[in-house]
């Protein structure tokens, strides 16, 4: 099995729900883990947007990459936003390095739930359509 490490800058949307949709669709061929520049919390709408299509969420927490500096296990850095690609320039061990952006999901002047929540289901879905292939091709 393939190990994939998704790296963003709060380990709080992005690459929280990229890991767990990985885990949840490609989970027989890749173990994916996620991280950030700066870690801070798992956003709660992160939490909804996966909930909602069925995914699982127990056990997801915002963690640093300095978790994962010493792994040797890892197959692939992915970064899905463009200050931890800028950050984390070089990965410290032998894997393969791809980024692919995708934007904040957060809606700062939101004013209601349904407009927090649209930004986090656009994210999951474009997670969905664009990343999950790209691993699929990697693992042919």
């Amino acid at each position: 099995m393939k190990k994939v490490l998704v790296i963003c800058t709060g380990n709080s949307c992005r690459s929280i729900m990229a890991e767990a949709l990985i885990n949840h669709y490609l989970g027989d061929e890749w173990q994916a883990f996620s991280a950030g520049t700066h870690p801070s919390r798992v956003h709660p709408y992160a939490i909804n947007a996966l909930q909602e299509i069925g995914v699982a969420t127990e056990g997801l927490c915002s963690q640093s990459i300095s978790e994962y500096w010493h792994r040797q296990d890892i197959d692939l850095v992915i970064t899905v936003c463009d200050s931890a690609s800028a950050r984390c320039p070089v990965w410290p061990a032998p894997a393969k390095q791809i980024h692919m952006s995708f934007a904040d999901p957060v809606n700062y002047k939101a004013r209601s739930f349904d407009e927090d929540m649209r930004g986090f289901r656009i994210v999951r879905d474009e997670i969905v359509k664009d990343l999950l292939p790209l691993l699929q091709e990697e693992d042919a």
